[in-house]
């Protein structure tokens, strides 16, 4: 498990507390909200409890940027059902929108990969919605490639990416 990292501007990493979930969940909204056009489809996902549920979850991992006490970016991991123990999926990566072009995204995806490599994960996996072009841009800045063995169905919405924990 990660140990608190703490850079020189007193950014901390960390694993999320469940006493955080209403700040997480409120983060992701927002940083959603920068990628579709036309609002937030609303699907009936309660994501309060949503993201409650992931941070308990035994077999998953929320970290989170604290900068000067609020939290300004989230990651979320697991290795997903039916997927080989050395398959980690990325499955919500968010930055604050406010807080975008500050490292915290570097830093946040440098503390995914050391946890990853601890974990004795090999390859790393994520979808990412067609229209967030910017976090398209930091995937492939990072080295996420598309996913050769999931190549885009006609109509779906999101796009597969992979990337290579151990560098190979």
């Amino acid at each position: 498990m990660i140990q608190d990292r703490v850079n020189r501007v007193g950014r901390v990493i960390r694993t999320a507390l469940p006493a955080e979930t209403a700040a997480i969940a409120a983060l992701h909204a927002r940083a959603r909200a920068t990628y579709y056009p036309d609002g937030i489809p609303q699907d009936g996902t309660d994501w309060l409890a949503a993201w409650q549920s992931v941070i308990e979850r035994p077999d998953g991992h929320v970290l989170c940027v604290v900068d000067e006490g609020r939290i300004t970016g989230i990651a979320s991991f697991r290795t997903p059902e039916g997927a080989p123990a050395e398959t980690v999926k990325l499955f919500q990566f968010h930055v604050d929108p406010d807080h975008w072009r500050r490292g915290i995204g570097t830093a946040l995806h440098a503390a995914c990969i050391e946890e990853w490599q601890a974990d004795g994960k090999r390859t790393a996996v994520l979808d990412v919605h067609v229209d967030n072009r910017r976090a398209q841009a930091f995937y492939a800045r990072l080295g996420w490639i598309p996913d050769p063995e999931n190549p885009p169905a006609e109509g779906d919405h999101h796009l597969d990416l992979r990337f290579s924990v151990t560098g190979e």
